[in-house]
């Protein structure tokens, strides 16, 4: 029935702030706009890769409500030590890398607007990469 995750919506305070972010820290790429009539933008899609996408709209962040079981997004990364180092290189820290239970790498940062973000690298024993396999 379900196919995929088709995309995560994110309210954020400056899209070319959070566009930089995404795109020139996580190297992920512009997918599409939103556009008013007069050609302000006041949304886009980026690719995750595959039919997955994170979507953005400007707006007012404020306070998680209480009671919201969102806890943080997690992006898979082919190589951690390259993306630490590509954050890095646009002054964002990613911090904690450990080898997480599941027996995949992972190493934790924030969005401009505070969202906090889990890199995530499968080593080939990877709970998640048993379970794919399993499935097949």
């Amino acid at each position: 029935m379900i196919r995929s995750l088709a995309h995560a919506c994110f309210i954020v305070a400056d899209l070319e702030r959070t566009r930089k972010f995404y795109c020139d820290g996580l190297g992920m790429k512009l997918a599409f706009e939103f556009k008013r009539d007069t050609g302000e933008r006041y949304g886009f899609y980026l690719s995750c890769g595959g039919r997955t996408f994170l979507e953005f709209f400007k707006g007012a962040p404020g306070p998680r409500p209480e009671g919201v079981s969102y806890r943080h997004i997690s992006l898979e990364v082919e190589d951690l030590d390259a993306a630490i180092a590509q954050l890095a290189a646009v002054g964002v820290e990613a911090k904690n890398k450990k080898l997480g239970n599941d027996k995949s790498w992972q190493a934790w940062t924030e969005d401009p607007d505070g969202n906090p973000i889990e890199l995530h690298c499968y080593t080939p024993d990877s709970a998640q990469v048993k379970a794919l396999e399993s499935c097949k």
